[in-house]
């Protein structure tokens, strides 16, 4: 399991993201996977925001007011339809001590580190997630596995059952023929 982030950090909301502009250039949360660098500020996702939230890491203000973990759902929720979904991976990531960053697109969510290669190593995963019951077509799965595999990562499916639990399949590239 990862070590723990050790300080309560405070931010500020932004339509960037969650801003921690008190934060040194070396800095736990930095090495621990969170956050972008820009200028003097880390900026967190709000995947990373919620996390850390939930973990009682991370104080939020707006204004004068400090933003409660629900007000935040809301927020992120306004921005990314499926950040619940991405929110309770990343949490269970994080919880077996994987980093977890913001995915490149084409349905990836997750770029994901092996346990301390952080900072070290590229990204072994790719990691996309869907809610139990979701649909999703062949093709877009094989597209996405392709690009994955392209890459030279391994695709992970993550799929959150209606429990909140997430169960990753690993995937790999299988070719069907037609009747004979």
């Amino acid at each position: 399991m990862e070590a723990e982030v050790t300080e309560v950090y405070t931010g500020k909301l932004s339509r960037k993201g969650v801003l921690l502009p008190e934060v040194g250039t070396e800095n736990e949360l930095e090495k621990k996977g969170y956050g972008e660098r820009s200028g003097g500020e880390l900026i967190l996702s709000d995947v990373e925001s919620l996390y850390l939230l939930y973990a009682g890491k991370l104080k939020l203000v707006k204004g004068k007011r400090e933003v409660s973990l629900n007000e935040m759902v809301d927020h992120a929720l306004s921005r990314d339809k499926n950040v619940w979904t991405r929110f309770l991976i990343y949490r269970d990531l994080r919880s077996r001590g994987y980093v977890a960053k913001d995915g490149f697109g084409f349905g990836v969510d997750f770029r994901v580190y092996e346990r301390g290669e952080y900072g070290l190593k590229p990204a072994r995963y790719l990691v996309f997630g869907v809610n139990e019951g979701t649909e999703r077509s062949q093709r877009e799965l094989k597209e996405t596995v392709d690009q994955v595999t392209r890459m030279g990562k391994a695709p992970i499916i993550a799929v959150v059952e209606r429990r909140g639990e997430v169960i990753y399949y690993r995937v790999s590239k299988a070719h069907f023929s037609g009747p004979s």
